[in-house]
């Protein structure tokens, strides 16, 4: 059993930057590919990016590449999502979520993920 918890979610102008950290316990963490969604009031869940065990593959969705990073530190048990150039439809609460590795490729699809967080409130003001 994984348990992740999220952090560093808060109040941002648009055009800013926040980073995410998803911290694990009660599993091995470099196990499993570790991935980001969100969901906006009223919205259903999207996926935003996910990073395998190893850190070395990385997939986006189309509305955050080029300005949301996911990356790793196996040795302390956390995933990070950096988040720039933020925009008012950036905002939601945002989830990390756990996928085993093993035989499993990169996922943009919820239902593969088997433990999560309880998410971060993250809110982009115009």
């Amino acid at each position: 059993q994984v348990q992740l918890v999220e952090s560093g979610g808060g109040l941002v102008q648009a055009g800013g930057s926040l980073r995410l950290s998803c911290t694990a316990s009660g599993g091995t963490f470099k196990d499993y590919h570790i991935g980001w969604f969100r969901q906006a009031p009223g919205k259903d869940r999207e996926f935003v990016g996910v990073n395998s065990w190893g850190g070395g593959r990385v997939l986006y969705s189309d509305s955050v590449k080029g300005r949301f990073t996911v990356s790793r530190d196996n040795t302390k048990n956390t995933a990070f999502l950096q988040m720039n150039i933020l925009t008012p439809e950036d905002t939601g609460v945002y989830f990390c979520a756990a996928k085993f590795f093993h035989n499993s490729e990169l996922s943009d699809r919820d239902y593969e993920y088997t433990f999560w967080g309880r998410g971060t409130q993250v809110t982009v003001s115009s």
